[in-house]
């Protein structure tokens, strides 16, 4: 009678526990694609790259697992999307404010750099360096300056990335320009003979 009864609770467990994966996890999955696209719209596809590209991976496993009837490992899989598009919208919270005190250490870096450029220039005009030197140079600030303001606007966007490479950029361009300045040929008086 007692191993009756076990085999009894053995055979309906093992029916249940079948039973539940005789279909594919369509809810968890569907939950594992909302959680990749919250993290998507917080902006985990720049700023949790790494996670949010395992996310959407594991998604994928899932969909070839339910292709394959492999409906345990979809539901893993599944599982393992969400929680790691899950992990990547919260990493992205502090990306994201750590890349906007960049942004703003790179556009002050850049502003500054103008700033001594332009002064460069001016003492260059007012010296004896070529005049081809000087507009080259006054050719590179202006376009530099069109590059600052283009990552003030990227930053006033919320694109902190794009503000901070347009920047650095711009700064790294500028010590250049300046460079090309400080060798460039002088123009000197000749004496008649």
């Amino acid at each position: 009678m007692r191993l009756r009864r076990a085999l009894v609770c053995f055979a309906v467990s093992a029916a249940l526990a079948s039973a539940a994966c005789a279909d594919p996890p369509d809810k968890e999955m569907q939950q594992a694609q909302g959680a990749i696209d919250a993290a998507r719209a917080a902006g985990a596809d720049q700023y949790a790259r790494d996670e949010f590209t395992a996310a959407e991976d594991a998604l994928k496993r899932a969909h070839d697992a339910v292709d394959q009837r492999d409906y345990r490992q979809a539901l893993n899989n599944a599982l393992d999307a969400r929680e790691r598009a899950q992990t990547a919208a919260k990493d992205t919270v502090n990306n994201k404010a750590t890349a906007r005190a960049d942004a703003e250490k790179a556009i002050a870096a850049a502003t500054a750099a103008l700033n001594e450029s332009r002064a460069k220039v001016k003492s260059a005009e007012n010296g004896k360096v070529a005049a081809k030197a000087i507009a080259a140079a006054n050719r590179s600030v202006t376009e530099h300056e069109r590059r600052v303001q283009e990552a003030r606007a990227a930053f006033d966007r919320g694109d902190y990335l794009v503000a901070i490479d347009q920047a650095r950029g711009a700064v790294a361009d500028l010590r250049a320009t300046e460079r090309d300045l400080e060798t460039a040929p002088t123009t000197g008086t000749r004496r008649r003979r």
